[in-house]
């Protein structure tokens, strides 16, 4: 297989796990029968306008009795006829998610038990529903967010801060939509598929507390408002918990995940005669340090034909964290690829991908990059140092300048991340 195969079948790979995740494909089952009164579809998250767009397509119910109003990243919208699209800023929130976050809480309240709030969650979602708790200005928020994605955490912890304080995450939002019936359809971009996490679970109870979301911004070292500190500490800002009854007309079910990507590609290797091996839909941890682990278990298959002989493909999902300790700019599935390009060394049997399947890596156009064996000679050539590329976070700089981004634009959808290394036997091997 020449390069430019295995470049094609990645890129295979990786398209056919963003596909599984469409909402064109996977919402219509989930949708459930029309209400007797009416229909309000709210929803954020950077799949929200392609949801928004499926429940129109789908809806067999009277359309005149549905709309809504959903919010996504900036370029990520669609068009739609009952359900408004609005567009707002992600990874740090906007005033046009702030104004839009205000606008679905408006859109639940005052309905009846005749009435039915249909929710879509996806990827995104948190920064998307910009509702500072009381005292607390956009600016403040906006901070806080800042610091959070740039310490370290992983999606769980910044989003129990976010959750604690918010006006809407955490619960509140269903709660706000009573008495009405509440059906929340989500699409999973967190490492698990906990529902609280997913968009900081605006519509389910929230098991984690203040002291929780206290003790991870003194771990991080995050500066907070007074306000809200002061708010964590009392127990003020504490989120609606299991058992609350304010839920017992709420229900959610997760539509998409990234273990039903990964199954996607793996059917799709085995059909090219590839065996594939799904490391773990789950794997979190610095995308450098991941890089290590996942290439020694590549070079191992290479090798020595252990856990598996090639030709195989190691397929792997989660969400991995970068600490920024540099200037340059990153993309958490560019810095593992620049990491794996260390670990492996130009290894001449082993090629891979790794990206976003929202489209974007990080905050920049390219959802990822492809790591080639002559990736290391092709930089040593142009005078790029993938070391010092990586003590600067500038994995995007040397992936460009290389060629070798990927780049599909909005998918509108997000299971998180998505890597694939494919490994040739070594030379003599069996």
């Amino acid at each position: 297989m020449t390069y430019l195969h295995q470049r094609a079948l990645l890129r295979d790979l990786f398209d056919v796990a963003v596909a599984a995740a469409d909402p064109a494909h996977c919402l219509s089952g989930w949708l459930p029968e029309p209400p007797r009164g009416r229909t309000v579809v709210v929803g954020a998250g950077k799949a929200a306008a392609a949801m928004a767009r499926a429940v129109e397509t789908h809806w067999r119910g009277d359309v005149e009795r549905l709309s809504g109003i959903v919010v996504t990243r900036y370029g990520h919208g669609m068009p739609t006829q009952r359900i408004e699209v609005v567009e707002a800023a992600h990874p740090t929130p906007d005033a046009a998610g702030q104004q839009a976050a205000q606008r679905l809480l408006r859109a639940v309240q005052g309905l009846t038990a005749d009435d039915l709030v249909l929710v879509l969650l996806s990827g995104g979602g948190s920064a998307l529903l910009a509702a500072p708790m009381d005292g607390i200005t956009l600016d403040q928020k906006r901070a806080v967010t800042k610091a959070l994605l740039a310490c370290g955490a992983n999606i769980a912890e910044i989003n129990c801060v976010r959750k604690h304080l918010s006006a809407l995450k955490g619960g509140r939002l269903a709660l706000a939509a009573a008495p009405a019936r509440v059906l929340t359809l989500a699409i999973s971009d967190v490492p698990g598929d906990d529902f609280s996490t997913i968009a900081s679970g605006p519509t389910v109870p929230d098991p984690t507390t203040c002291a929780d979301a206290l003790e991870i911004v003194d771990r991080y070292r995050i500066e907070l408002p007074a306000v809200a500190r002061a708010a964590l500490t009392a127990g003020r800002a504490e989120t609606p918990k299991p058992g609350d009854a304010g839920f017992a007309r709420v229900d959610a079910h997760i539509i998409a995940t990234a273990q039903g990507s990964l199954a996607a590609a793996a059917e799709l290797a085995r059909r090219q005669g590839i065996t594939p091996l799904v490391l773990g839909d789950a794997i979190e941890g610095e995308a450098r340090e991941v890089a290590r682990v996942l290439g020694g278990i590549a070079l191992s298959c290479a090798e020595h034909g252990q856990p598996l002989q090639g030709p195989c493909v190691l397929l792997s999902g989660g969400e991995t964290t970068v600490t920024l300790r540099g200037t340059g700019r990153g993309g958490r599935n560019a810095e593992f690829l620049l990491g794996l390009a260390l670990t492996l060394n130009g290894h001449p049997g082993i090629h891979a991908i790794a990206g976003d399947t929202d489209g974007i890596d990080g905050s920049e156009e390219n959802a990822g990059a492809l790591l080639l064996p002559d990736t290391p000679a092709r930089a040593a050539a142009a005078g790029i140092d993938l070391r010092a590329r990586l003590v600067d976070n500038d994995a995007f700089g040397a992936f460009a300048a290389l060629g070798d981004l990927v780049v599909t634009g909005p998918t509108r959808t997000n299971v998180n991340d998505f890597r694939a290394i494919l490994i040739q036997p070594a030379q003599g091997q069996p």
